[in-house]
């Protein structure tokens, strides 16, 4: 719980508006998610990502001792066509862009 209050307060204070233009930080959230899905399930060919549904989060907080700068949310689907019920994803970026961790759920 004490690491739960510090990345809320984050978000409350520095929420920006996600561009239509995806970021460096959102592409090594998808590479990253992507890598990890397809060590779940290898016939997962791609991850797209829905830009309208992120939320960007600029931070200086930490985790235990790892700095977190970037904490990105929203939704995400395994096939191009959005058939599928999307996932929820948050992404956790470190120092010099570095992807602490990418977490999916389904809906």
């Amino acid at each position: 719980m004490r690491f739960v209050l510090p990345l809320v307060a984050v978000l409350a204070a520095s929420t920006l508006p996600a561009s239509s233009q995806e970021t460096p930080e959102v592409e090594a959230c998808r590479t990253s998610g992507l890598i990890a899905l397809k060590e779940r399930n290898a016939s997962i060919r791609d991850l797209f990502i829905d830009q309208d549904s992120l939320t960007i989060a600029k931070g200086n907080t930490k985790v235990e001792d790892t700095p977190v700068r970037t904490i990105i949310f929203g939704e995400a689907y395994l096939e191009k066509g959005r058939k599928e019920k999307p996932h929820r994803f948050v992404c956790l970026i470190g120092e010099k862009g570095k992807v602490l961790l990418t977490f999916f759920t389904e809906r």
